[in-house]
């Protein structure tokens, strides 16, 4: 007989097994891809992709994340095609704003910048309905394509173009490979994950909407309203907090400092993003349906499994970070490695915390981690401000990581010892948040 843990343990296996391969992938062949293409280049590509993961985190208001809750299969498919209109709208609003942005100096690429939300939407919509399905499975196949196949793309089509510029650094007019590699894997981890189709097929949902199809629409919406009113903010303030981060580098320490950042951030967010996802995906339809204690159970034992992760991750950057970055970048990137060094204890939190976001979902509790994640970006960038200016970009890393491991420490704390933890009645009644 299965146990919900052993169940849990083997949905989150699965998916672990998938991302760790999905992450393997791009950070083998980052390197090859960073001789290939410019900084000029990459600075673009991470320009692009930072205002499309902004855009596209709120592109359906999260009623995505809904859908594990969704009991009924009617409820489903209504929040379904609720959730596919909220994102075809913005989608259409991504033309008008592209070129604003554009014509801003904020955003290069304009004409790509539909397309990439679009895709970026669709593919997390369609994890989480494969979710609600405990088609593990499929989701992990897809993150692979998504992350393993964009990193491969990116390189293949780069070889292409760098082998028609005579062996030469491609440079910014090229930035737009970069991009569309990223959109072909995530078309094609979307195509994968189309199945099992909702109630009375896609068609059903995608079709003009009849009346009591508008009527289930509505009152999905309201049913699960925190998501759109609280969770998407949170989201889009997450998103926002990288790119003030950023905007502060550039104005106190230059478009180095900005480099050095990306890449380190990049190669240790990797692991708590496709980690994260694995596990969170596993926990959350569980938590659902889990009563009190067992659920506070669940939470507790993951803390403290991912602690120890974290803490070995910390230690090996302290030790290592530095010959480490100088190994696989070369001697210039040494400077990554320090900078990662001094990041160390914030990635450990950051590792821990990360699959977490869903336990405020799944407990009504969206309300108190908004106000508690607003607190955290306050800290963040008035952190990195004052670091940066006592102590250039070592001095912004340090105090960052000095910040923030109170306050992922006061979070940790209130997760596990969260007073009011619903009944899978209470969830799936979605009565409100108890913060």
């Amino acid at each position: 007989m299965k146990t919900p843990s052993s169940s849990l343990l083997r949905a989150t296996v699965t998916l672990l097994t998938g991302g760790a391969l999905a992450q393997l992938l791009p950070l083998l062949l980052g390197p090859f891809i960073a001789r290939i293409f410019s900084p000029e280049a990459m600075g673009l590509f991470t320009q692009f992709t930072t205002v499309a993961a902004a855009i596209a985190v709120a592109a359906c208001l999260r009623y995505d994340w809904a859908l594990p809750m969704a009991r009924q299969d009617d409820e489903a498919s209504a929040l379904l095609a609720l959730a596919l209109r909220i994102g075809l709208a913005v989608v259409l609003l991504c033309i008008p704003m592209a070129w604003g942005l554009h014509g801003a100096g904020l955003l290069p690429l304009p004409t790509l910048l539909p397309l990439a939300v679009g895709f970026s939407a669709a593919l997390q919509l369609l994890m989480m309905w494969a979710t609600r399905a405990q088609r593990f499975q499929a989701v992990a196949a897809g993150r692979v394509v998504q992350w393993g196949g964009a990193a491969v793309a990116q390189l293949a089509l780069g070889y292409l173009l760098w082998r028609g510029a005579g062996g030469r650094p491609l440079g910014a007019d090229t930035a737009w490979a970069l991009v569309v590699a990223t959109l072909l894997a995530q078309l094609i981890a979307s195509l994968w994950l189309l199945r099992p189709s909702p109630l009375g097929g896609w068609r059903s949902v995608l079709k003009p909407a009849s009346a009591s199809m508008k009527s289930a629409m509505r009152a999905t919406a309201i049913k699960h309203k925190d998501f759109a009113l609280i969770n998407t903010p949170h989201a889009f303030l997450g998103t926002l907090q990288d790119a003030v981060a950023v905007a502060l580098l550039v104005a106190w320490t230059g478009e180095a400092a900005a480099g050095f950042w990306g890449l380190a951030l990049r190669y240790l967010k990797a692991p708590s993003t496709l980690v994260g996802a694995a596990v969170s995906q596993a926990l959350y339809p569980r938590l659902i349906g889990a009563e009190p204690d067992a659920a506070r159970a669940m939470v507790r034992q993951l803390m403290a499994l991912l602690g120890v992760l974290g803490l070995a991750l910390m230690g090996l950057l302290l030790i290592a970070g530095p010959w480490i970055f100088e190994l696989i970048f070369g001697p210039t990137w040494r400077e990554a490695g320090e900078l990662a060094r001094a990041l160390s204890p914030y990635i450990a939190a950051h590792f821990v915390a990360a699959p977490l976001a869903v336990v405020t979902m799944a407990w009504q509790a969206q309300r108190w981690a908004f106000r508690w994640a607003l607190v955290g970006q306050v800290a963040f960038v008035l952190a990195m401000a004052l670091g940066l200016r006592a102590g250039g970009l070592q001095g912004g890393a340090w105090a960052v990581s000095g910040v923030m491991l109170p306050y992922f420490g006061w979070y940790f704390y209130r997760l596990a010892r969260w007073p009011h933890v619903p009944t899978p009645r209470e969830a799936s009644e979605q009565k409100g948040d108890h913060s």
